[in-house]
């Protein structure tokens, strides 16, 4: 946050819904829209250029080659943004998946809009309940080695019976099922977690 104000950047592809979104959020004397788009490879290049504390992401982007769920990864990965994804969608098993696909801190159902502006304060201040709830469930899909090996990439205490080599191995296998490229982007993902 600068200057204490949260800003906000929003990826969502129905105009009525965006224009209610940056009418309710713009009104908040501690938030700042910095921009919207329809389009999930806008929303990574304006992430990257508009530095906000938050990205509401529509988690079903029509007719885009990258979809929310991509988008919403790529904006955790290579900005300092949280993300939080924004759906229609109301089976909760398919919005749990989505946010651990994309890393998103969080997740508001449309037919819960009235909580959107405490969602996203309770977010940008964070960690929150539900951050943790999403890391968690990241790490309940891996083995028990595999967490092991996460957690000490993650500079945690963990001792490991294993060679050198193996946990190398280990590593390599870890990012490769997460989808990451290197130790920085898992130490990106879970920074100021307690996991």
């Amino acid at each position: 946050m600068k200057d204490g104000t949260i800003g906000v950047l929003v990826v969502e592809d129905d105009d009525d819904f965006c224009f209610l979104i940056g009418d309710t959020l713009g009104r908040e004397p501690d938030m700042r829209i910095l921009g919207s788009t329809a389009s999930g490879e806008e929303a990574v290049y304006l992430a990257q250029r508009l530095d906000p504390d938050i990205v509401l992401m529509d988690l079903n982007l029509s007719l885009e080659e990258l979809d929310g769920i991509e988008a919403a990864r790529k904006i955790r990965l290579y900005t300092r943004a949280k993300v939080i994804l924004v759906t229609a969608f109301e089976a909760q098993s398919i919005v749990i998946d989505a946010c651990k696909r994309s890393f998103a801190s969080s997740y508001v159902f449309k037919s819960q809009f009235s909580i959107l502006t405490e969602t996203v304060r309770q977010t940008a201040e964070g960690p929150t309940p539900q951050e943790y709830l999403i890391a968690s469930l990241i790490l309940a899909d891996l083995s028990p080695a595999e967490q092991s090996v996460c957690l000490m990439m993650l500079g945690r205490d963990v001792h490991l019976q294993s060679s050198q080599k193996t946990i190398a191995n280990q590593k390599t296998a870890l990012l490769k099922k997460l989808g990451l490229k290197s130790q920085k982007e898992l130490e990106h993902l879970f920074h100021g977690m307690q996991v």
